[in-house]
This record gives structure tokens, sequence and C-alpha cells, in this order.
């Protein structure tokens, strides 16, 4: 093998490794669901919080839920086992998909930043988010999506 080909594998196999990497961080933090739409709202298991099934349950601090019904996601924090909030993830300014970032919801489109109750923290956004009322049953949550709160 000559000096060219193999620092051009080498370079190749360390990108691909790095954004491997990058990837699987990546999913590991943050969660998905597709619920499941009823003709008032959308049904979610709670069981799609945890994250982990050790002998001290722990949880996702948010979900993404993604329906094919639905134009954009909605990202559901969970505060504590009865306190929840569900946002749509549609920025206020001009309408683009927002980003989830931990505790933000961020826009790439001009960088309006919005915190986990739906306020702005940052603009040009004016205007909360969309919040939709939910109700915490047994083992899973409902949102209705006929209202916002």
């Amino acid at each position: 093998m000559n000096r060219r080909t193999f620092l051009k594998d080498t370079c190749v196999a360390c990108i691909g490794l790095a954004s491997g990497a990058a990837l699987l961080s990546s999913c590991k933090t943050m969660k998905h669901s597709s619920g499941t739409l009823t003709e008032n709202g959308l049904i979610v298991p709670l069981k799609d919080f945890i994250s982990s099934s050790t002998p001290e349950l722990r949880y996702h601090a948010y979900l993404v839920v993604r329906n094919d019904a639905l134009q954009y996601p909605i990202c559901i924090y969970r505060f504590n086992e009865q306190e929840y909030t569900a946002l749509y993830m549609r920025c206020s300014h001009q309408g683009a998909e927002l980003q989830v970032a931990g505790d933000r919801l961020t826009c790439p489109a001009h960088g309006s930043e919005f915190d986990r109750t739906g306020s702005v923290q940052q603009g040009p956004a004016g205007d909360a988010l969309r919040r939709f009322p939910l109700s915490v049953g047994a083992d899973e949550l409902f949102i209705d999506l006929r209202k916002q709160s």
C-alpha cells in the first residue's frame, strides 16, 4: 500500500468513526414516540419516558411525538409524575419546525428560543408556542388536540 492510499483510508475511517459516535450519542439523548391518534387527541404511553429500567427508574426529560397525521411534532416535557407540558414544535414567528436542545426549543430559521413551558426566551418570535391541554392517566398521557391552553 502506498502512502497516499494509506492516508486516504485512515482519514475516511476516522471521519466515519467520529460521525458514528456523534450520531449514537445524539440518539441516546432524544426519545421519539408516534403515539396513538384518536378522534380527539393523541395518546402517549408513559413508559415511553423511561430511559432505563434499573432498580431505580430514570426518565427522559422530554419526548418528541411524531405522527404522520400531524404537520409538526409535539414536544412533551416531563416535570414530575403528574406534571407535563405539550408544545407544538412550530415557531410562532414564521412557522419553521423547532429543534429540541435540552430544556430549550430553538428555531433554525431565525434563532428564536422557547423554554419548557413554551414562553419566548429570545426573539424575533413575540408569541409563546401553542400548548395543548393534557391529562395524566395511570399509564398514559392524553393530549387534547382540539384545544390549546
